[in-house]
């Protein structure tokens, strides 16, 4: 077969490789690949149902039957009576589909009309990483094809005809890993003078603290090393050589996994490292006896068989193939070569098998060389430049706020990094390190921006100076690339506080402010034709911000979310964290796999809803700022708590913490979920208010919030009432006296202790002092 050629480049250079390429072999030899987009199951019944005429909603609720499991095959044809089982047919998962086909004329129409469109291709791409390069001209062996407006051909045959054709297809591949490094690099040379010849190259493979975040698995945005597995299995092994870590690279995946907890047992002395011959031994002492490389195989063969290496090479292909000629043939082989050595054949044969079994997983080497060198060297970069390393993950993870929550948490809570919040007179396109423990916010990364844009403000920024405030900043920058849009995005995430922290005021003036620049602008062009006096120093008089309402911590912070992606200023969870603390002790960091009950409270996120086994299933991450966990509520209680299940949403939850067999970490099983209120019906004593004058205005809230009647499971059972009794503190101070009392209100006067309530209650009585008591109270 023709050699597979698989090159990773930087993301940022990847195209000027393949402009090298076509400068060098000619733009006549060159070419990338073609891909055929196909027609899958849901996209057949979405066209075909557009193409009717059919009504959106309508066909989307077929269109949502249909299982969509990444990674595989889903057909809309008939289920045989000998089916695949690498396909998923849609008809056997949702039965739902064939009754409607059956009960449907229309929907009979759609199902036929989309089977028979299924698979067909639906548009030409363009191959992510492949190129083809010929020995002549490309077209004398296959078809281009040009999509109209491009510059850059593309082979009419797919990746694996051109290798039919005999042409050897090239994988140039942008990996993230290397972007990062080349971008810590720039940051070390720009912020390190003495560092202006530095070179990944040049890194000793010895270094002390870099193994020793490795055997803490602190290995978040580490290459190939930040699963939650992987950093476990980095606890274990506690690697302290370079060649740990290629073997660790090698047997994290399906097969030599369960070789691990062996691999780390020997190295430690835990575990006799063992030979079947001494010849053995020379090959796999750097693996502790196990074998890992397809290499060692190959050794192997060489050293006991007597193999050519040219041979042990055919032989790791038998193997890795299972030809049972072939393997009966080598077997015999071998065998003969091993009795060369004076070895037994039942010990030979004994050799072979262990070979057969390790070369079905074996990993090649030089390639796990290659990515654990990359691995220590983002290992060693965020031991030794902390600041540096997370801005460039940041940078190249910019629009990914998935990743960005994660890297800011590690680096706040592990690392001891603070990040200056976004900022228009500080901040830039790419997060920048200012000194070893603190990072500028990268305006990039803000939702709604572009690059363009922020360049642009950069660039007015570093003409004229920084900006005096929000009017001049709108005067002063580019419109036509800053707009209205890219305003307000900048406001939600911060960026603006520095010059004005009424966010609430500065989005309501976008518009006067526009307004204002575009009369300045007037003005500049009229050239003072019609300037007397002052009248020009009046007209660049700042109007006021436009006078509003300003936000509370949850509306500032949820708008903050949507233009970062997560809480940057603060976190939801702190306006109630003292009082749930009352009764949901235990931190998400703190939490255990446990069979006890368990009360956890927090914030919902990345909330979702799928259909189950049995049901609607829920899944959402709760979090309370230590940590967030997966949490997994069933179809009843999703139904019964509908006004709680959605996005940023505080809920208290009674359910059980268990490790999830499939992430490794913990997943916690909801039994119950309530709201603050409901909580604090619950868990607190009363509610307590000072009774400062005559006039108590409590009947008016108590209509307003009464008690809540919660129907009881069972028929035979009476209803119950959720809300909190009232108790009023009555002083009365004279000269000669003093004197207190607390009279509860009884039973008739209980509260729906909602926060609007205890607003409500504050607003009429804002002497009053109202509280919720809990324990001793």
């Amino acid at each position: 077969s023709m050699p597979d050629f698989d090159i990773d480049f930087c993301q940022g250079n990847r195209d000027r490789v393949i402009d090298y390429v076509k400068d060098k072999y000619g733009r006549e030899a060159v070419s990338q690949i073609a891909t055929f987009g196909t027609m899958a199951a849901k996209a057949a019944l979405r066209d075909v149902g557009r193409v009717l005429g059919m009504g959106y909603g309508h066909v989307d609720s077929i269109a949502k039957l249909i299982p969509a499991p990444p990674g595989k095959s889903v057909t809309l044809a008939k289920v045989p009576a000998n089916p695949d089982p690498g396909i998923i047919y849609a008809r056997k998962e949702a039965p739902e589909l064939e009754q409607r086909e059956a009960a449907e004329e229309e929907v009979a129409e759609l199902l036929t009309l989309a089977m028979r469109v299924e698979g067909m291709v639906r548009n030409i791409g363009m191959h992510a990483g492949g190129v083809l390069i010929a020995p002549g001209k490309i077209t004398d062996f296959c078809p281009l094809y040009m999509q109209p407006g491009s510059d850059s051909a593309v082979s009419q045959y797919d990746k694996d005809d051109v290798e039919a054709i005999g042409l050897v297809k090239f994988d140039f591949l942008g990996l993230a890993t290397l972007t990062i490094l080349e971008t810590a690099k720039e940051f070390i040379v720009t912020r390190h003078p003495d560092q202006k010849d530095f070179d990944f190259a040049k890194i000793k493979l010895d270094d002390a603290a870099t193994y020793r975040l490795l055997s803490q698995g602190k290995t978040v945005a580490v290459f190939q090393l930040e699963s939650r597995g992987m950093q476990g299995m980095l606890k274990d092994a506690k690697p302290s050589v370079f060649e740990d870590i290629i073997a660790l690279v090698s047997l994290y995946r399906p097969g030599p996994m369960d070789l691990i907890p062996s691999f780390c047992a020997r190295k430690h002395g835990r575990e006799p490292v063992e030979y079947l011959h001494p010849l053995m031994g020379e090959v796999l002492q750097e693996t502790y006896g196990i074998m890992v490389y397809q290499e060692q195989v190959m050794q192997v063969a060489q050293r006991v068989g007597g193999y050519s290496l040219g041979g042990a090479d055919m032989l790791r292909r038998a193997m890795g193939k299972k030809k049972l000629e072939e393997m009966v043939a080598h077997r015999a082989t071998f065998a003969e070569g091993a009795a060369k050595n004076d070895i037994k054949p039942e010990l030979a044969n004994e050799i072979f098998d262990l070979m057969e079994k390790f070369a079905g997983y074996g990993f090649n080497k030089s390639h796990a060389a290659a990515y654990a060198l990359l691995a220590y060297h983002t290992a060693w970069l965020k031991v030794h430049y902390t600041a540096e390393f997370f801005a460039a993950n940041m940078s190249v993870s910019s629009d990914d706020t998935d990743k960005l929550k994660i890297f800011h948490d590690d680096a706040t809570q592990n690392f001891g990094i603070t990040f200056t919040p976004p900022n228009v007179n500080a901040g830039a396109w790419k997060f920048e390190p200012i000194d070893k423990k603190t990072i500028c916010y990268a305006l990039g990364a803000i939702k709604g921006t572009g690059q363009g844009a922020i360049e642009a403000i950069v660039a007015c920024r570093n003409e004229g100076g920084p900006f005096k405030s929000f009017f001049d900043f709108c005067a002063r920058v580019d419109r036509s690339r800053v707009n209205k849009r890219v305003v307000e995005a900048l406001i939600k995430a911060g960026a603006f506080d520095a010059l004005e922290p009424r966010r609430a005021s500065l989005l309501a003036s976008v518009a006067l402010a526009f307004d204002y620049a575009d009369t300045q602008l007037a003005n500049a062009d009229q050239g003072g034709l019609f300037d007397f006096g002052d009248s020009h120093a009046a007209s660049t008089n700042e109007p006021d911000l436009v006078p509003t309402e300003p936000w509370g911590l949850k509306e500032q912070l949820t708008l903050e979310k949507t233009a970062i992606g997560f809480y940057l200023s603060g976190h939801l969870f702190d306006e109630a964290e003292a009082e749930v603390r009352r009764f949901a002790k235990q931190r998400i960091a703190d939490l255990q796999d446990s069979r006890e009950v368990q009360v956890v409270t927090g914030i919902i996120s990345e909330l979702r809803v799928i259909n189950g086994a049995r049901g609607r299933v829920g899944l959402f991450k709760l979090d309370d700022k230590s940590e967030s966990i997966e949490a997994v509520a069933n179809q009843d209680t999703l139904d019964a708590n509908k006004e709680l299940f959605k996005e940023d949403e505080l809920v208290i939850i009674t359910g059980k913490v268990q490790t999830d067999r499939f992430s490794g970490g913990l997943r916690l099983n909801v039994q119950q979920v309530m709201s603050l209120a409901a909580a604090r019906c619950r868990y607190a004593r009363f509610v307590r208010v000072t009774a400062k004058d005559q006039h108590l205005p409590l009947a008016d809230v108590l209509r307003e919030f009464p008690a809540r009647r919660i129907e009881a499971p069972q028929p035979d059972l009476p209803d119950s009432l959720q809300g909190l009794p009232i108790r009023v503190v009555v002083e009365r101070q004279t000269p000669d006296l003093s004197a207190r009392g607390e009279v509860d209100l009884g039973e008739g006067s209980r509260l729906y202790p909602s926060d609007q309530a205890m607003a409500r209650l504050k607003e009429l009585m804002p002497k009053g002092q109202a509280q919720i008591v809990y324990g001793e109270g």
